[in-house]
């Protein structure tokens, strides 16, 4: 299982996302270009001391990243999505993919993904912030194929 950003626009999201897959031990692809400076302060506040901790992997472009991750499956998180999150099965091979906030990802990209997945949402919003998105998603995907974290007290 891995997470995939295209070409982020937030630090402050980016840095949650970091978070978020250092937590759960999930590799962590940043399709560039990213639409801050990787060294934002913005971004350290956001990901505090995890980046550390997570797996983090920068492609230059999507040729970049689409030819170094041939043997997962690619599932985009997308509005646009043909699946519901609680009908779609997920495998341990997946790579979730995000888009950019202002734009998700190109036509032409998400033309290539058969794997859509959209989070259902009130009839009067548009859509979820990112990261809050890439949890609900990505935790999901790890109950389905057990690989969540056992629960251990911190003592």
């Amino acid at each position: 299982m891995r997470l995939a950003l295209f070409q982020p626009d937030i630090p402050q999201n980016a840095g949650t996302i970091i978070r978020l897959c250092a937590c759960f031990d999930v590799p962590l692809d940043i399709i560039e270009p990213c639409g801050f400076i990787f060294s934002d302060a913005k971004l350290r506040r956001a990901h505090m001391d995890y980046e550390q901790r997570a797996i983090i992997n920068r492609h230059k472009s999507w040729t970049d990243f689409e030819t170094k991750n041939t043997s997962n499956r690619m599932v985009l998180l997308t509005t646009k999505g043909n699946s519901n999150l609680d009908g779609f099965k997920f495998s341990s091979i997946d790579t979730l993919i995000m888009g950019s906030e202002s734009s998700g990802v190109p036509e032409k990209i998400h033309q290539k993904i058969p794997n859509k997945v959209r989070v259902p949402i009130g009839p009067r919003t548009r859509s979820l912030n990112v990261a809050v998105c890439a949890s609900m998603v990505l935790w999901e995907a790890l109950r389905q194929t057990g690989k969540l974290p056992s629960q251990v007290p911190n003592n």
